[in-house]
């Protein structure tokens, strides 16, 4: 029987994903400031990798054309593939190893719960598959519903979700899904072994019922990086408490705890529009091949994550992308983007 496993993060990869925010959806007057940003995050990662960029229409293959920071990068690839938004590591695909064959994983996106529209997104995979451009790899669909920053995979057969997400959100009515099944659907589809559920944590304003790359990342196989508050006045204060005692009562397969690293919190960003609290943090950065792009909100804790994050890649180099015009639709770097993994030598 083959032996299947998922890469973790931080192994080499042929390229990230990228999907260009389209005209006419859900970005409104912030739609300009959000391709500045995704510009400059393709261009910070094409330094060290080729980056594929997702253009659901003409209008966004002429807006690719004509911004001036991608214009001279030599490692982006822009394909045809509608979509509905620009997260791709909820939409594209989530790679396995086969026996070191890669397999492209396709799992059901109803749009966080129903609560988007997500027909181009759900068919989106198979789309970004049909180009070509993810190389040599085999299309698997699955009918668990499942978005990419909801799981995180040490590289050694441990994974890393939330309760809330997968379970009690709105995702998985049609298979009347329970903590058991899912760990049993998780460990086949994705060949880990554990299943580590939080049920703490929280960032207000997030609307994917508490993705994991929001709270806690693997930076390795023994330690796992989490959003903190030293706050008690914040909101996040107690909720966020609770998922650090959550995390240091995990084992890993040798019974040992793991090493935990704190991230600080931003101080508070609101919608400018009505008001509402968005969910910014800094365990959304994104790691790719010789570097690691943590998000910035032009906040006095921005240079502190930049720092905690620099000590646990110290063979990388650290850029910052600035994350506002991003977490205005409640996303950011990770979020925006897929790794594909590369094929073993």
């Amino acid at each position: 029987m083959a032996e299947r496993t998922p890469a973790p993060e931080w192994a080499s990869q042929q390229a990230t994903l990228l999907v260009w925010p389209r005209a006419g959806g859900d970005w409104g007057d912030g739609l300009a400031a959000a391709r500045d940003a995704i510009a400059e995050l393709a261009a910070v990662l094409c330094a060290y990798q080729p980056v594929i960029l997702a253009a659901t229409d003409a209008e966004c293959r002429d807006g690719i054309a004509a911004h001036a920071t991608l214009a001279e990068l030599d490692r982006l690839t822009v394909v045809d593939v509608p979509n509905d938004d620009i997260w791709a590591r909820d939409t594209g695909p989530i790679t396995v190893f086969d026996d070191g064959e890669r397999r492209f994983l396709d799992f059901r996106f109803d749009g966080w719960g129903g609560q988007f529209a997500a027909s181009r997104d759900d068919a989106f995979t198979a789309a970004i598959h049909a180009t070509g451009c993810l190389g040599a790899g085999t299309l698997e669909r699955h009918e668990l519903t499942l978005e990419g920053g909801s799981i995180e995979a040490n590289g050694a057969g441990a994974l890393l979700t939330t309760e809330r997400c997968l379970i009690k959100g709105r995702r998985n009515d049609h298979i009347d899904i329970d903590r058991d099944h899912a760990a049993a659907l998780l460990c086949d589809a994705l060949g880990v072994e554990t299943v580590h559920w939080l049920t703490e944590g929280d960032l207000i304003g997030d609307d994917t019922d508490g993705h994991i790359d929001t709270l806690a990342r693997f930076v390795a196989a023994d330690t796992i990086v989490y959003q903190g508050c030293r706050d008690r006045n914040d909101d996040h204060y107690a909720p966020l408490a609770a998922m650090a005692e959550e995390l240091a009562a995990l084992r890993d397969a040798n019974g040992q705890a793991y090493r935990l690293v704190e991230l600080p919190l931003p101080r508070p960003i609101h919608d400018p529009d009505d008001g509402h609290r968005l969910p910014a943090g800094y365990a959304n950065f994104l790691i790719a091949n010789g570097c690691i792009v943590v998000p910035a909100f032009d906040d006095p804790a921005d240079d502190a994550a930049r720092k905690i994050i620099a000590e646990l890649f110290s063979d990388r180099d650290i850029h910052t992308v600035d994350s506002r015009a991003l977490i205005r639709q409640h996303g950011g770097l990770h979020c925006a983007a897929m790794q594909i993994p590369a094929e073993p030598n």
